[in-house]
């Protein structure tokens, strides 16, 4: 059996990624050793009196720039053959369920957490392998987009979902958003579940899903689907 995935999580405030990841099912499976989350206080490495990890940004401007000296030492001391750092960044790659089913194949995983007005740009250039984004919008710190990072990869790993064919039919998964899905009972309040859920021809509830889903896609995001 391979060793699980290991993720280290360097934030100025790792509660806030590691309060989340210890609930519910990502809690289930930490518990389960499918999956290691370990979330570090980035000023654990900070080396004076005061603890200090981020200063004033050269050249002037609002806020303050997350010192190169902790992080390096973080990393250094976190990092070993086959580990993979990614920075948590509105300005990285933005964050897809594709992306999602790659990081799930790696051994290792540091998340960098920005805050304030970023990382000093040498601490990217020397350690980061990748930037990531989870969307078109900045948080109040990176722990919050580490925690959604998180979720989405370890839900790919074998073991972690009780059923491995959810991962498979959710939205982004086969490019589509999902189809809707109903439950007991089969009418309330006048509203009825669709009779071909009800007829039991998967065939025609296959095809019928299918079509809901490219609808949903085509209505809300239909960016994603081909040009044709």
């Amino acid at each position: 059996m391979s060793a699980p995935l290991r993720i280290d999580i360097l934030s100025l405030f790792p509660q806030i990624a590691s309060a989340p990841l210890g609930e519910s099912i990502l809690g289930r499976a930490q518990e389960k050793r499918l999956i290691e989350v370990h979330s570090h206080n980035l000023r654990d490495w900070a080396t004076d009196k005061h603890r200090t990890t981020d200063d004033a940004p050269y050249g002037g401007g609002q806020g303050m720039v997350l010192k190169c000296e902790p992080i390096f030492a973080a990393i250094d001391s976190l990092k070993k053959p086959g580990s993979r750092v990614v920075l948590m960044s509105p300005a990285g790659r933005m964050f897809r369920q594709s992306m999602a089913e790659e990081y799930a194949r790696f051994q290792h995983l540091i998340l960098l957490c920005g805050h304030y007005e970023g990382i000093d740009q040498r601490a990217i250039d020397e350690l980061v392998d990748d930037e990531i984004s989870i969307g078109d919008y900045v948080l109040t710190n990176g722990a919050l987009a580490a925690a959604v990072f998180v979720d989405a990869i370890a839900r790919l790993i074998p073991g972690v979902l009780g059923d491995a064919a959810s991962a498979r039919d959710d939205s982004h998964a086969s490019g589509l958003l999902e189809f809707p899905q109903y439950t007991r009972p089969v009418e309330f309040r006048g509203l009825r579940v669709p009779e071909i859920l009800l007829g039991g021809n998967h065939g025609a509830i296959a095809n019928w899903r299918r079509d809901q889903a490219i609808a949903k896609t085509r209505s809300v995001r239909p960016d994603l689907l081909p040009p044709a």
